[in-house]
């Protein structure tokens, strides 16, 4: 099975579109449609239908998503097996528009002639990437360690380094649309959107939390059609609002005029910790571990709010 083709399947899924899969590729739209198409040849499958705003996986396409994934996996760790001590910092940012990505951008400006590797296991749980650091195949990653309070498996260690704070992401007709700041009990009357949340259990778990915390009420269910077809649907509604990180980065049509209202009284924020192997000897690891730590202390605050299991 071509892994190329795998890789840029796997990328389309996470995207939604061919064209934003592509960018994140490094490789032009018709490209990453025949590698797919080829790969559809291959298996005898269609493994995407086409929609208006993009794509999504038929029956076929999501059973062989999995898979797909752990065929990448292994011929990364093939690849590391044989290349120890020099490949590049490899680094699981989860999520390429939010709080671990923009920091690592910020650390690479500051070291602009590290060898580094921005990766993204968006759909992996919690054991799953961590398996991966215990490998070696992924030097670190960010994630709450909700199911540990906060404690990594034997071997691994941690440090809480973003508290990322909340902000309600409305459209112009909501009722919040003007406000300078809500609450969280401000917002026990506006239900939260938050469409396929229950296919990561660590945030589901987090927002469980928080709802309970403070009567909210959000909404994990549905299908998410990717983030562009999600802001435009947010933009359009004088009811649905979501919540998003003070750290991550969305970029939408001016049109859309979106408001993005600070949560305060107290910050309810989301605790991540970086987790790394104790014995990793990257040259790069321990330079990254005090930017983090430095970052964080830099901008730690007393009034926010977190779970109980992470108040340690």
């Amino acid at each position: 099975m071509d892994l190329e083709g795998v890789r840029t399947f796997v990328a389309v899924a996470g995207a939604g579109q061919f064209q934003a899969a592509a960018d994140d590729l490094d490789i032009t739209q018709q490209a990453a449609s025949k590698r797919v198409a080829s790969l559809e040849r291959s298996l005898g499958v269609r493994l995407f239908a086409r929609t208006a705003r993009g794509v999504r996986l038929t029956v076929d396409g999501q059973a062989l998503l999995p898979h797909a994934r752990e065929l990448l996996r292994a011929a990364e760790r093939a690849k590391a097996a044989v290349t120890p001590g020099r490949r590049a910092f490899r680094i699981d940012v989860v999520n390429r528009r939010t709080a671990p990505a923009n920091l690592l951008y910020d650390f690479y400006r500051q070291h602009p002639g590290i060898e580094l590797d921005v990766v993204v296991l968006p759909d992996a749980d919690a054991a799953s990437a961590l398996a991966e650091i215990s490998a070696g195949t992924v030097d670190a990653t960010f994630r709450s360690l909700r199911d540990s309070a906060g404690e990594p498996p034997r071997g691994l260690r941690a440090a809480r380094v973003i508290d990322d704070r909340h902000e309600v992401l409305v459209g112009p007709r909501h009722p919040l649309a003007d406000v300078k700041s809500v609450t969280p009990a401000g917002l026990a009357d506006h239900p939260i959107w938050m469409p396929s949340l229950t296919d990561h259990p660590e945030p589901a778990g987090y927002y469980h939390d928080l709802a309970k915390a403070f009567g909210l009420t959000i909404d994990m269910l549905g299908p998410s059609f990717g983030v562009e077809a999600f802001l435009a649907e947010i933009a359009d509604s004088a009811e649905l609002a979501t919540f998003v990180g003070e750290g991550s980065r969305y970029l939408w049509p001016e049109s859309y005029d979106l408001r993005r209202i600070p949560v305060v009284d107290p910050i309810p924020v989301y605790p991540l910790s970086v987790i790394w192997r104790a014995d990793n000897a990257h040259p790069v690891l321990a330079n990254f571990l005090d930017f983090l730590r430095t970052r964080y202390r830099a901008t730690a605050r007393d009034d926010v709010w977190v779970p109980g299991w992470a108040r340690r």
